[in-house]
């Protein structure tokens, strides 16, 4: 997704701003700097994320759906969509991943030959903890985002706390 020495600029940036800000959300770096999204989810500082090649996206999707409730979001010219549920299992045919969602749950055809790159990113949101799955294409643009699922006291769920953990291990392991 970047040249090294741009890589290492935007990340500079990317924790000054962060420092000064530490709310800050990845879209509001995006437009202050003028980058897409992504460039920004991939350079926050070490201990907010873990870089993973977009080629591991089909495992990542294949184990979701054991996870529980999430939230599934997608931004489009300027508007969030978002989907509470848990996400639905998916098969490959004709070129696309196809999610098949119960009632109530998402259902689409993700180009997973386009994500370039996937961010497990453990940042706090509005106050509260945080952690997503975000899926960018080549040049860092989002195609959609899986946060943890939170209960009705607005909590996550530990079990899904643990699975993001021993993911973001399984691909620090790689490093």
């Amino acid at each position: 997704m970047y040249e090294n020495k741009s890589f290492e600029a935007m990340k500079s940036q990317v924790a000054e701003l962060l420092t000064s800000d530490p709310k800050l959300h990845a879209m509001a770096i995006a437009d202050t700097l003028g980058v897409t999204e992504g460039e920004v989810v991939m350079a926050f500082p070490d201990e907010l994320v873990v870089p993973v090649p977009g080629e591991n996206a089909k495992a990542i999707l294949e184990d979701l759906p054991t996870w529980g409730p999430v939230t599934t979001i997608v931004h489009s010219m300027g508007s969030i969509f978002e989907v509470k549920a848990p996400f639905p299992k998916g098969k490959e045919a004709r070129g696309y991943y196809n999610l098949m969602g119960k009632p109530g749950e998402l259902h689409g055809h993700l180009r997973l030959d386009l994500v370039t790159d996937i961010a497990l990113v453990s940042k706090p949101f509005m106050g509260q903890e945080s952690y997503f799955i975000g899926f960018f294409a080549k040049g860092g643009e989002c195609v959609f985002k899986v946060y943890l699922g939170r209960d009705k006291q607005r909590q996550l769920f530990p079990d899904q706390i643990e699975k993001f953990k021993q993911l973001k291990q399984q691909y620090l392991g790689e490093k």
